[in-house]
């Protein structure tokens, strides 16, 4: 497999990082403090395509593959990773929901204007009470004529107060029964429908991380997607495609940590020579570039595997488990360059660091990317 960037991933990587020092880079710190989700900047971002990387061009989007929606999340995160996480959840979760399982009306309905970031995007599967227990959720849905009524919550949702739509897991049959969920889209404004408490996060600061709440929420039936019953089998589906995300999202910290290394290393003197001499530190760089570019692969195979439509459940769960493991490391060993300054505020990778361990975490822990990795070998 050859993944040398084409000529158009190389476009897209330079469109964004023009973009990125002037809208993202200046403004980096100040989002992280105020905890500023910055609406706008995702509308720039949509005119720039980059909203519906996936989405085809009938429904208003980019027409891209995998490969590229690599590049696209990954550059992002090389300047912050917030700004990045949000990308992919719009991309992947939300739009990639009603993308892979929406029928042509839905797919009219909706697309076109999460493609544009006219409308922003969020994807309700998380609950208070079961955070990898997906199949134990509380939140109900109920038929009520040719209605649907959702009572419930959930947590830990990306733009869960400022989406403009979300998909949503609600139950529909049995405890635990893999066929007893449906999915559902929801309307901002529609009644009985709110955001909830806006969680005050370690890292990932400008990304809103927030709860859905419904109290006797009525939904049309022509909003179910897909078949009702299949929520929770979609939902792992999509999630595949999100662990690919995840996995470019951290390959993005990683590259950003280390690249801010890298320069440090080479202006920073001790004892009349610069610190990327000594031994210490050239091999924490050379293991940053190793850990970095194996990463890379495992997140290109998984692409390029989603791209041909083939299986790839195990792919994605290594890539994601590694590459987000990855960018834990490489952000720390990346303080641990800088020394003192690593630990403050006025440098870049403070900022890599508390938000490289989000990856470890959101759209299934690197205990689950264990156990999934782990059912498939054995199967």
């Amino acid at each position: 497999m050859n993944f040398e960037p084409t000529e158009e991933q190389q476009q897209i990587a330079q469109t964004i990082r023009d973009f990125g020092k002037k809208a993202i880079l200046p403004h980096v710190m100040e989002w992280d403090e105020s905890q500023e989700f910055p609406v706008s900047l995702f509308k720039e971002l949509g005119k720039l395509g980059l909203m519906g990387v996936l989405v085809p061009e009938q429904y208003g989007g980019s027409g891209l593959g995998y490969l590229e929606y690599v590049t696209v999340v990954s550059e992002i995160a090389r300047f912050c990773g917030a700004i990045g996480l949000s990308v992919a959840a719009h991309n992947s979760l939300c739009t990639g929901h009603i993308l892979q399982f929406g029928n042509e009306e839905q797919k009219q309905r909706w697309l076109p204007k999460l493609a544009s970031a006219e409308w922003i995007g969020a994807w309700g599967l998380t609950e208070p009470n079961t955070g990898s227990d997906a199949m134990n959720m509380k939140c109900v849905a109920r038929k009520d004529g040719d209605d649907w009524i959702i009572d419930g919550a959930k947590c830990w949702i990306t733009h869960g107060k400022s989406c403009d739509v979300a998909v949503v897991i609600a139950r529909t049959g049995d405890v635990r029964d893999s066929h007893g969920m449906t999915a559902f889209v929801v309307e901002k404004g529609t009644p009985g429908f709110s955001g909830g408490k806006k969680e005050n996060k370690l890292g990932m600061r400008a990304s809103e991380t927030a709860e859905m709440i419904f109290t006797n929420c009525r939904i049309p039936a022509a909003n179910v997607l897909g078949e009702v019953g299949d929520g929770f089998i979609q939902s792992m589906k999509v999630l595949d495609g999100g662990r690919i995300s995840i996995a470019a999202l951290s390959l993005g910290i990683a590259k950003g940590a280390r690249d801010a290394a890298i320069k440090y290393s080479k202006e920073r003197y001790q004892f009349d020579q610069p610190i990327s001499s000594f031994q210490g530190v050239s091999f924490k760089l050379a293991d940053m570039a190793t850990e970095i570019e194996a990463a890379e692969l495992l997140t290109l195979q998984a692409a390029d595997m989603k791209n041909r439509k083939v299986k790839m459940t195990q792919q994605a769960a290594m890539a994601k488990y590694y590459a987000s493991e990855v960018a834990v490391k490489v952000a720390n060993d990346a303080v641990q360059i800088f020394g003192g300054y690593g630990y403050t505020k006025d440098f870049p990778v403070e900022k890599f660091y508390r938000d490289a361990k989000l990856c470890t975490i959101g759209e299934g822990t690197s205990e689950i990317q264990k156990i999934v990795i782990a059912r498939e070998a054995l199967r």
